[in-house]
């Protein structure tokens, strides 16, 4: 698929594809606690884990991939015994983060609210 800022034409189905494969990328809970834990600091895979629980080593991997493949997330391999590899964000990662940051909070600040809407969705009544 053609990058849509690119000088090939891209049909507004493509680009609509490409939003919402982007979306779903970002708006996906694993990346959005990577891009967090990344912040503004280098970070090893292991701490990240930690950093991430419960995620599983599988599925860290795969997010830091797709991440990666996206152009948000840089990987360093360090030539040492053992080998070390570093994760940071790019540029493009980090004008993302203050993003997914605000969205973080907006969940944060409003989870009691959003519990209490489906309890009484649930129960049939309508939330306050």
């Amino acid at each position: 698929m053609a990058h849509p800022t690119t000088d090939t034409a891209v049909s507004r189905e493509e680009a609509r594809a490409l939003i919402r494969d982007v979306l779903e990328r970002i708006g996906d809970k694993w990346s959005v606690a990577v891009i967090c834990q990344l912040g503004d600091t280098t970070r090893r895979f292991n701490e990240l884990r930690r950093l991430s629980h419960p995620i599983t080593q599988r599925m860290l991997s795969a997010t830091l991939q797709g991440l990666e493949r996206d152009g948000l997330v840089t990987r360093t391999v360090h030539d040492t015994k053992p080998p070390r590899v570093d994760y940071a964000l790019t540029p493009r990662g980090l004008s993302l983060l203050d993003v997914v940051r605000n969205l973080a909070h907006w969940a944060e600040d409003n989870a009691t609210a959003i519990m209490d809407s489906r309890t009484a969705f649930d129960r049939g009544r309508p939330p306050r």
